[in-house]
């Protein structure tokens, strides 16, 4: 018999990247994430020592490979430190895959970064991944490990259904964002539009045409995250200009780097709604934000994992139900 049927008692360990994340899965499995203890010494070195005893457990590491890149290191310590405690198998549940962008070689002399974490988190002695809207799917393929792949979708879509907007129009910021919005277009029984962007260079952009009618209706502009908030600002604008009646917003990982926050309070939006994956202080929040918990999709497939049971087969499901299929 495989040994992953003969695990012991789930162990759940949440590093300090999103804390209340980490406490609200928590909650809702009945575990207790503060079971390491976690510190910096007077060099910002870190250490990491799991208080509970691992072995022969099944242990879940939850942290989101946020910046700095301090965050990484925290999360291969917890792994290296459940392995060597002599647990039977080890998760890392990553909410939001820092280094994603980073996924192939686009001009000349420059890392993988994705791969790279990928291989270091295999090599720390992960046994399996989970996580949530990668930038690109085929990160997945970057690691040789089993991975569990879960989609936000469910949670924004049940929002926006609740909020029973008319006239309703999907817009993708840009092309490579066309198949996701096209995934909620559908669920939302909403028409399709998409923004031709050109980029000058990084986290810079400009909108150069709008592909579909906007005119006198409500647009929702989806991504996978938002970053300094440029490129929505400008999408934002852009779709306002061209008769847009009201602009709602919605993406998985609240980034919210530098000034973004002041951008997107100061842009014509009506609600600018993100999940949990990233924790956003208090200093980043404005009053058209609106932070959505996916704690129970990760409560959900860690319980799934745990007991052998299809993760997959779940959130298709809770997508489907969700577009009322």
């Amino acid at each position: 018999m495989d040994d992953t049927y003969r695990l012991g008692p789930l162990l759940l360990l949440g590093g300090r990247a999103n804390r209340p994340l980490s406490a609200e899965i928590g909650r809702i499995l009945k575990e207790n994430p503060e079971s390491a203890t976690i510190r910096n010494f007077a060099d910002d070195e870190i250490f990491v020592r799991i208080d509970y005893n691992a072995r022969g457990r099944d242990v879940f590491i939850i942290q989101p490979t946020v910046t700095p890149a301090d965050s990484i290191m925290e999360l291969l310590l917890l792994i290296d430190a459940a392995k060597r405690a002599s647990a039977a198998r080890v998760t890392a549940v990553v909410p939001y895959f820092g280094y994603g962008r980073q996924d192939r070689k686009d001009q000349p002399r420059v890392a993988i970064g994705a791969k790279l974490v990928a291989n270091l988190m295999v090599a720390a002695g992960a046994d399996r991944m989970i996580g949530m809207d990668f930038h690109q799917h085929q990160i997945q393929a970057f690691f040789d490990i089993p991975v569990d792949h879960l989609y936000a979708a469910p949670v924004l879509t049940r929002y926006f259904l609740d909020k029973k907007l008319s006239d309703l129009v999907v817009v993708a910021p840009d092309v490579g964002s066309a198949k996701m919005a096209r995934g909620f277009a559908n669920r939302l029984h909403a028409a399709l539009a998409i923004i031709d962007k050109r980029r000058a260079g990084p986290n810079r952009a400009e909108v150069a045409n709008v592909v579909g009618d906007v005119e006198g209706r409500t647009c929702l502009l989806i991504d996978d995250m938002v970053d300094t908030g440029g490129t929505l600002a400008n999408a934002v604008v852009a779709l306002k200009d061209r008769g847009a009646t009201k602009v709602f917003a919605g993406a998985t990982h609240a980034i919210l780097s530098g000034s973004a926050a002041e951008k997107l309070a100061a842009a014509p939006l009506e609600e600018f709604v993100v999940t949990d994956t990233i924790h956003v202080p208090e200093e980043r929040r404005f009053d058209r934000l609106k932070i959505l918990s996916v704690a129970s999709l990760f409560a959900t497939a860690i319980e799934c994992v745990h007991e052998n049971k299809s993760v997959s087969q779940l959130f298709e499901m809770a997508a489907e139900a969700d577009s009322g299929g």
